[in-house]
C-alpha cells in the first residue's frame, strides 16, 4: 500500500487548472470526460459566443447537467474510433443525434491506454494544428494524474473490499489498519455505509468513480447471495442527524442501476453514522439488512435506512432457513400466494378487520372465509398471540 497516495479531493483541482489550460490554448470552451463518459471538468472560456445559450447542444448540456452521457451517445462518439485514436478526432454536427455543433475530441492516454476525452465544441476559426498538438501535451498530463486516481481508488476498493469480507476478527482488524493508513485524516471522520443491491456487474471497469458520488471516501464491489453482486460505499457526514450525502449517493447510484438494466429491482441501504472505522464491519451488516428490507417492503425504498425498518432489523439478523418453518409451508406455496398476503395484511392492520379488508379491497365476509382458510393450512390459530408472531414472522422473513 503506497503510504504518500492522494486523496480523490486533491485532483479535482488539478484537472480543471488542466482543462482550463487547453481552453486558454484553443480560444475555446473544453470538457473533460472519463472513458465511461463521466464528466469530470469542464472550462468556461469568456467570449461573446460562448455566453450564448446556442453555444451549447443537447448533448453538452446534458453531460454538464447531470455530470454523465446516455449510453447511446457515448455508442455514437465511439463510433468514430475516439477509443482507439491517437491524435484529434473531428466529429461532424448530426442534428438527429442531438448533436447540433461540430466538435473534436483530444482522446487522453497513459502507457497506451485510453483513460478519457476532452472535448472541443467546433469554433470559427478552428484551432490550427500547432495548437491542438500543444493541447495533446497537456492531455498527456491529464491522462497520468487520471491513471494515479485509479491506482489510488484501487488501492481503496481492495482495502474496504478487505474489512466488509474479512471472515474472523484479526483480519478485519488488519484490513481496518490499511484502510487508515490509505485515508489518512479522513478515517477519524463521520462516516456512514451505504449497500446498493443487487449491482449488475462485478468487473471493477463497471464500477462507478469515487469521484462521480459526491461525498463518496471509497466504494468497492461485494458478493451478494450465492452469485450477484452488492456496492459499497463509504460516504463522509457532516452531522450524524443528516444522512442527505449517502441518500443522495444511493438515488444516483440507483439511477445507474436503472439505466444499466432498464429495471427498478434494486435498493439501497444505509447504517447508521459512525466516526472512525473499528465498526464498518458492523455498518455494512446494517446496510446491508436494510437493502435487503428495502428490497423485500417497497415501502420502505428504494433507500431505507437501519433505523426506519422496524421489525426488519430482527429478521435479518436471522439465518436465511429461520422463515422455512413447516407450519407456514403450505401457505408460503405459489398457490395460496393470495391468502399469504391476506394473512400479512391483516397482521399489518393489527388483526383490524375493518382496515385490512379497505386494504385489499374486499368484503368482511371474504377475508373472514380467507383466514378461517389460513387456520386450516397452517393449523395455527388467528387469536393467539404467540401463534400470529410465528405466522408474521414467518411471512415477513419469507420476503427477505
Amino acid at each position: 500500500m503506497r503510504q504518500n497516495a492522494r486523496v480523490t479531493s486533491d485532483f479535482k483541482g488539478d484537472y480543471q487548472e488542466l482543462v482550463d489550460e487547453i481552453s486558454e490554448l484553443l480560444g475555446a470552451p473544453a470538457t473533460l470526460e472519463s472513458r465511461h463518459f463521466e464528466l469530470i471538468a469542464f472550462g468556461a472560456y469568456d467570449s461573446e459566443g460562448d455566453l450564448d445559450p446556442s453555444a451549447l447542444d443537447p448533448v453538452r448540456t446534458r453531460s454538464i447537467l447531470t455530470r454523465r452521457s446516455t449510453a447511446a451517445v457515448r455508442a455514437w462518439f465511439e463510433s468514430f474510433g475516439i477509443a482507439r485514436a491517437t491524435g484529434p478526432v473531428r466529429i461532424p454536427p448530426t442534428p438527429e443525434a442531438g448533436v447540433y455543433r461540430g466538435r473534436t475530441c483530444l482522446p487522453v492516454r497513459h502507457r497506451g491506454v485510453v483513460l478519457g476525452y476532452v472535448w472541443l465544441l467546433d469554433t470559427d476559426p478552428g484551432p490550427t494544428d500547432r495548437q491542438l498538438a500543444a493541447a495533446m501535451e497537456v492531455t498527456a498530463r491529464i491522462g497520468a494524474l487520471l491513471a494515479d486516481e485509479a491506482q489510488h481508488g484501487a488501492d481503496l476498493s481492495r482495502e474496504l473490499r478487505a474489512v466488509l469480507t474479512a471472515e474472523r476478527d484479526w483480519q478485519r482488524d488488519m484490513a481496518v489498519a490499511e484502510l487508515r493508513t490509505a485515508l489518512g485524516s479522513r478515517a477519524d471522520a463521520l462516516h456512514t455505509v451505504v449497500c446498493v443491491a443487487p449491482w449488475p456487474s462485478a468487473d471493477p471497469e463497471d464500477a462507478p468513480s469515487v469521484r462521480t458520488v459526491p461525498g463518496a471516501t471509497a466504494l468497492c464491489t461485494v458478493p451478494w447471495g450465492a452469485a450477484a453482486q452488492s456496492l459499497a460505499l463509504l460516504v463522509r457526514l457532516r452531522s450524524t442527524d443528516v444522512l442527505t450525502p449517502a441518500t443522495s449517493a444511493a438515488g444516483r447510484l440507483l439511477e445507474r442501476v436503472r439505466g444499466a438494466d432498464g429495471a427498478s429491482g434494486a435498493a439501497a441501504g444505509i447504517a447508521d453514522a459512525r466516526t472512525g472505522l473499528a465498526e464498518l464491519g458492523t455498518a455494512w451488516r446494517e446496510a446491508s439488512a436494510a437493502a435487503r428490507a428495502a428490497l423485500a417492503e417497497p415501502r420502505l425504498g428504494p433507500v431505507a435506512d437501519w433505523a426506519s425498518i422496524g421489525p426488519f432489523r430482527l429478521l435479518t439478523a436471522l439465518p436465511a432457513t429461520a422463515a422455512h418453518d413447516p407450519v407456514v409451508r403450505v401457505l408460503l406455496s405459489p398457490a395460496h400466494r393470495e391468502l399469504a398476503r391476506t394473512a400479512e395484511v391483516y397482521l399489518d392492520c393489527a388483526g383490524q378487520a375493518g382496515r385490512t379488508a379497505a386494504e385489499l379491497g374486499i368484503h368482511r365476509q371474504t377475508l373472514y372465509y380467507r383466514l378461517s382458510r389460513v387456520e386450516q393450512l397452517t393449523g395455527l390459530d388467528l387469536d393467539d398471540g404467540e401463534d400470529r408472531l410465528l405466522l408474521h414472522m414467518a411471512l415477513k422473513g419469507a420476503r427477505l
